[in-house]
């Protein structure tokens, strides 16, 4: 399952992320979206979990939580349309 993170700090790395999601399971792939010009990031990144129950578990423990000062959105990513 892959899961949008949002409203994650600029300064966040994909190692950052990717540990903040480790408790819940070993992520397949972590990925902050970055800005093409600038290579800055635009806030937001995906994590993937090959067990939906552990993406499950990631996602209704780390919706909300503070981290880096900022609440995190977590939910599972849409495909684009």
């Amino acid at each position: 399952m892959k899961l949008y993170v949002g409203n994650l700090s600029y300064s966040m790395t994909e190692s950052e992320l990717g540990e903040t999601f480790a408790p819940f399971g070993t992520p397949d792939s972590v990925r902050i979206v970055t800005d093409k010009e600038s290579g800055r990031s635009k806030g937001f990144g995906f994590v993937e979990f090959a067990n939906d129950d552990e993406a499950r578990a990631a996602m209704s423990a780390l919706n909300g939580k503070e981290v880096g000062g900022r609440r995190l959105t977590v939910s599972e990513a849409r495909a684009r349309a």
